[in-house]
Parts: C-alpha cells; structure tokens; sequence
C-alpha cells in the first residue's frame, strides 16, 4: 500500500489529495498543515475583510471531508525537516511520518518590509483567514490607513479600505501601480478607480520606517521622503517569502522557490512540488516560471498527483493562469507572464477599458485587460497554440477580436 504525504493544505494539496483518493483507492494519505482550519477559498477572503461576505461561505472543506474520504489531516502541525534519504516527514510533536510519494504544497508567508517597527500592532499582511478577520476588524475600527506594495496583492487593502470607509494613502516606489505589467495609460485608470474608492495613490514613496504608540501601535508611515502618513492600521503586500526552511538538507533544488520540471517533479526521486511555492518548467514559454494564481495552483496539484500516482511521467502541466480583481466599477483581469513580454501591443479605448498583450519571440506570453474582459479566450488560445502573431497585433488590438483575420499559421513558417 502507497503512503502519500502532502505538506500544505491549500488548494494545491488538498486537490491533490482528492486527486490522488480517485487514482489510488487504497493508499494512505496524509495531509499535514500547519494551520488551524481547514481548506478555506483564498480569493474569498478579501470579501470578508471588505465586510461583503461572513465566514460560512468561505470555508470548503470541513474535517469531514477529509475523514469521508479516509485522509488523515494534521492541523495545527508544523513539520521540522524532511529526511529524503530515509523518506521521513519529522514534525514539532509527534511521530515521524514516513512516506513513499511527498507532494510539498506549503506555499509562502508574506515578507515582512525590512523596516523600523514593521512588526508593530496594526500592521497587517493578507494571506490567510485569519489575517482577513484582523484586517476587517481594524478596517471596521479606524479612520485613516497606508497601503504599502503596488501589485496586485496590494491593492486588496486598497479595496478594503474603499468597502469599509477608510482614508486610505497607497504608498508606491515608483511610479504607478504594477509598474511592471501596465502602461501609464492602463495604470492611469486602476489609479482613478482606487480614488473614486478614497484611496490616494501616493508615487516614488514606499516606507522608510514606522511610527507607534507607547502601546506599540502602529500610528503612522514614514516615506523615504521623510514626508509622514498618519495611520490607525497599514497592509503591507511587498511579495512572498517561500515555505522551505524545513527542506534544509533535504536535497532539492531551489531557486526561489522549488524548481520542478513539467511533472511537478524535483530533482530528488519520489518528491513532488506544486502550488505557488514552484519554480516550474513553463512548456508554453520554454522555460521556468512562477504563478500565484488559484486556478494554477490547483491544476498543478491534480497534475503531481496523477504523476505520483502513476509513478511516471503521465501528464503534463500546461496552463494559461489567469488573475481578476473585481473591487471597481470596471473589471480587471491579467492573464499568463504578462511581465516577461520582449515587446508589447497597447490600445486605450476609453476612461475605463485598456487592453495590453506581451509578446514574446512572437508569440503572446500574457497580458491584462481593463474594461471589456471579452478578448481574454482568444488570446489564451493564441498562447496554448503557441503561434507568432506579433506582426499582427493590429488586428489584436481591435475592439472585438476575431481570430479568423489573423492570417493561417501555416503561412507564417519560414
């Protein structure tokens, strides 16, 4: 009988856990987190700090599920080391858990700003549940607060902050929001849509340090400036430092996150890698990438578990992610690497719609849509069949896409 082990309990263990139930009936699988709940919906809860949604429909998986399907679920369990040679998981307390197949799902935890007192009350990073009910009871108690990280994690407290009355300053080292994917153009509307909300983007600031009360509460930001920002409560969202120290020693290769090829396999026999924390072989791109997206995360751990499962390279992993953000009176939605385009195709066509498509050697790599989210199929379908259609993007950049005007691929092979 095959003993499974997966560390981590978001979306990308626990799909592989009921992937691997369906593909391997009678093995054991355990699924170790160090969290105190179960899966809960992480896109969701945003909504509950805004105070747009209670807690009930957020949560996914109760303890029953686990037990109805006969997973052993650890909560509250932290793992120490992970013995490769022996095929041991050691945990804080506890038994060694030994394993045949290990799916390493553990993620990342926020990085928190190398900065004077940025552990102070108050000051919050969004990542889990629990740091939702933080943050909404803070939204709901204060007046005035400072965002801090211009991407796209960033701009949920800005959304919190417009859902729940507060002033909000949103602190920017450079010089618009996601300076990496949008235009001045496209950043220019996210801007008017965080105003209308009461948020003020502030540019080319950040924080040099914080300011607390005699209780240790946070009651202002200092920008590099020296300019000041009274606060009640900040959100910090600057990146993600990777769950890995218990894999010291343990042999795999790491390059800011877990490296794995197509298979959601490592470079050590039996360990597998999925979820945000992988640096995987991209086969659209040809070449490694990484993705936070939900809907990522969760195929790459269906893809492991098929893979652990079959004890061989079954399947492989293609998948054009997708992230959206729904907190303005437009929508917003970015799809595949649009920050690792070579040359880009950009077209504004009103107050509230934008559209930006990268290239890359050609073919589309990714891109972001404001406004009219319509295109976004076609051009997925672009990147999955991989064809050059840069010297085309007149045709991308209209109004509504029609793929039959792009000419054959078969015409553009030299």
């Amino acid at each position: 009988m095959t003993q499974y082990v997966i560390i981590g309990d978001g979306i990308s263990g626990s799909s592989a856990a009921e992937t691997l139930r369906e593909e391997d009936p009678d093995s054991e699988i355990t699924v170790i987190t160090d969290e105190g709940e179960p899966l809960y919906n992480r896109i969701l809860i945003k909504e509950h700090a805004k105070g747009k949604l209670p807690e009930a429909p957020i949560s996914i998986h109760e303890e029953e599920w686990y037990d109805e399907r006969d997973i052993d679920l650890s909560l509250n369990t932290h793992v120490t080391s992970v013995d490769t040679d022996e095929k041991i998981v050691r945990i804080h307390q506890g038994e060694d858990i030994p394993y045949d197949k290990l799916l390493v799902a553990t993620g990342g935890t926020p990085t928190q700003l190398p900065v004077e007192n940025s552990d102070a009350d108050g000051i919050h990073h969004f990542w889990t549940f629990q740091d939702a009910r933080r943050i909404r009871e803070s939204a709901e108690a204060g007046e005035e607060a400072v965002v801090v990280g211009a991407g796209l994690l960033g701009i949920d407290f800005a959304a919190v902050c417009g859902a729940q009355g507060v002033s909000g300053k949103y602190l920017m080292r450079g010089d618009r929001w996601w300076r990496y994917a949008l235009s001045a153009d496209g950043a220019e509307i996210m801007h008017d849509g965080m105003r209308d909300v009461g948020v003020e983007p502030v540019f080319d600031s950040g924080v040099g340090q914080f300011e607390t009360d005699d209780d240790g509460h946070v009651t202002a930001a200092i920008d590099p400036n020296g300019d000041r920002y009274e606060c009640d409560w900040a959100g910090v969202a600057i990146g993600l430092t990777f769950n890995t120290e218990f894999l010291r020693g343990a042999g795999l290769e790491e390059d800011n996150g877990i490296v794995v090829d197509e298979y959601m396999q490592t470079n050590v026999e039996d360990v597998y890698a999925a979820g945000d924390i992988t640096r995987f072989y991209d086969v659209l791109l040809d070449q490694q990438a990484q993705n936070g997206s939900w809907g990522s995360a969760k195929e790459q751990g269906r893809v492991a578990a098929v893979n652990m499962a079959a004890d061989d390279e079954d399947e492989v992993f293609e998948w054009v992610s997708s992230y959206s953000i729904t907190h303005f009176d437009f929508p917003f939605l970015s799809f595949g690497h649009p920050t690792l385009g070579d040359e880009h195709a950009e077209r504004r066509y009103s107050d509230t719609e934008w559209r930006r498509v990268a290239f890359k050697d050609g073919k589309i790599v990714g891109g972001v849509l404001i406004g009219d989210l319509s295109p976004q199929s076609n051009f997925k379908q672009l990147m999955r069949e991989q064809r050059v259609v840069a010297d085309q993007a007149d045709v991308l950049m209209k109004k509504s896409v029609d793929l039959d005007e792009l000419a054959p691929a078969q015409s553009q092979e030299q």
